[in-house]
Parts: structure tokens; sequence; C-alpha cells
């Protein structure tokens, strides 16, 4: 049995929560949505999908993103939710024999963007938010790290979890470039409208960072945009879009939109990928979607 889950915050926790509540004996297969959605994932009888798409193969099934909700029978557990990790946790809470309750509230927190302004700002005075700031998800050379996160956070609380070595240095890797990043962030977004756009496809290496902290410094901004290359031959893009959490003002659901771009995503948060030849077609036509601002549910 197999654990398949994407390389975010709430995935390692998923992971984690699994691997108490069921008798795992393969290694996490760790992989990208738009790469379920388009079939390039070897899906396996006895795999648990948590936190991607559904695939007919799987024997569990454990999401809650707006987009990948399905009208044919599985086992398992479907919910819009704050987090894929709350949905497994209601599942199987009477399996556990640790208190995961706490991770839980703080994992919901994070996947929903549901933040202060001071937790925005200063990520390094809350364990769990920079903690989540290390799991970047892009490199596959990080997997040992996020094996080592599941393990950890199964085990114990955030306060041993935070010190582990490996760990402490990640969490100073992540405060350090945070500062660089918000110049970065400076020199290559620009406001349009109440939408922020940020195009980093100048950078061969994109630049990362506090993934939040461009509502803070665009606070007019109800809605942003964030444009890069995806991988190193740059023959795909990526696009994130999220609704601001300081200017809670846009009407647009992300992932339903996104949807029609090859991608998808919650109400107010997702992304789509898609060839480079496409990017003076989507580009354009998701930004004037925002712009106008209209309730696209009906």
């Amino acid at each position: 049995m197999r654990i398949v889950t994407r390389p975010d915050f709430d995935g390692v926790v998923c992971a984690a929560l699994l691997c108490e509540a069921e008798n795992i004996t393969q290694p996490v297969k760790w992989v990208e949505p738009n790469d379920m959605q388009k079939g390039l994932i070897d899906v396996q009888e006895g795999d648990i999908i948590a936190n991607l798409p559904y695939h007919e193969r799987c024997s569990l099934w454990f999401d809650h993103h707006h987009t990948n909700r399905i009208d044919t029978p599985f086992k398992g557990a479907f919910k819009i939710a704050p987090s894929a990790a709350g949905v497994i946790f209601e599942h199987y809470k009477d399996r556990f024999t640790r208190d995961y309750s706490e991770i839980i509230k703080e994992t919901d927190k994070i996947d929903s963007a549901d933040l202060s302004l001071d937790e925005v700002l200063y990520p390094e005075n809350y364990d769990y938010i920079l903690l989540s700031m290390t799991v970047l998800g892009r490199d596959d050379y990080d997997e040992p790290y996020w094996n080592r996160l599941v393990n950890l956070l199964r085990k114990y609380d955030i306060d041993t979890v935070i010190e582990d070595p490996e760990v402490k240095a990640r969490c100073n890797g992540a405060v350090e470039n945070n500062k660089k990043y918000k110049s970065i962030l400076k020199d290559h977004t620009k406001l349009k409208g109440h939408v922020s756009i940020t195009d980093f496809r100048a950078f061969d290496k994109v630049p990362t960072g506090n993934r939040f902290l461009v509502y803070s410094m665009y606070s007019k901004a109800v809605v942003s945009v964030k444009i890069r290359y995806d991988g190193d031959d740059k023959e795909k893009v990526a696009v994130s879009v999220g609704h601001s959490i300081i200017n809670r003002n846009c009407n647009v659901n992300v992932g339903l939109m996104l949807s029609e771009f090859e991608g998808g995503g919650h109400r107010g948060a997702g992304s789509c990928r898609f060839h480079v030849g496409k990017s003076d077609d989507y580009i354009p036509k998701i930004i004037d979607i925002l712009l106008k601002n209209e309730n696209n549910e009906n």
C-alpha cells in the first residue's frame, strides 16, 4: 500500500496521518496535481491518493479541492474543507493514538491562508507557518526532507520537530530567503487595477519565499497572479492565482476559473500549467476575468 500525495505542507501532514492510520508498506509517491490531471502518474492498485485529483485505480481517495469533486462512488472521503489533512483526520479519528488536533488546526489555517497580518509579516514567530515555508514542492531532490518531516510529525510535537537539525537549518534559511524575496517581489510585480501580477519568467531559477507577503505589499489588490516557467526547459508556464488575505473582495472562484486553463484548485486559490505557446492566449484571458471580478459560479 502506497501514499500518493503532493509536496506541500498539507500533503506532508496527510502522509503523516495516513502512515499512522493505514498499513503503509512503500515510500510516499510525491506528485504534482497537474501531472495527475493529465494522466502522467502511474497509479497502482492499492494506492491511497490524498490532496490530489481522483484516479480510478486507487483504493482510497481523500481530497478537499472544489474542482476535484466527482460524482462516481469511491472509498475514502471528500469534503470542501480548509485542508485535506482535516478530511483525513475526521475520517480516521478513532484510529489515532496521538492527539493531532493542533497540527490539523494549523494546517487548516495555512492551507486556507486564514492568517493575520502579523503572521504574514513575521512568520518566524509562528512555528507551524515557518515550517510550512520549508516545503516548496518543486525540487525532487527535496524528497528525503519531505519524508523526514512525515516521520517527525507522526511522532513528535512542534517544539521537538522545529529543533531537529535539518528542520532548524531549513527554517533559518527560509527566514533569510524571505528578506530577499520582498525586494524581488517589488521589482517584478505590477498592479493592474485590483490585480497584482508577479512575473518571474526572467529568472532561470524561480525565486521562492513567503507566498503571503505579496498581499501585504499590495493591499489595494484583491487577487494576486504569479507567472513562472515550470521546468528548466521553459516549455511550460505555471500560473498561480490567489485571493488576497488582506483585501477580501475577490468574487471569482479561482479553482473553477483555472479549470478552463488546464488547472484547478480552491475557490480562493489555484494554479494551472500549460505549454508556453499558449501563454499569449491564456494569461491575458485569466487577468481579464480577474479584472472583471464577477462571480463565475452560476
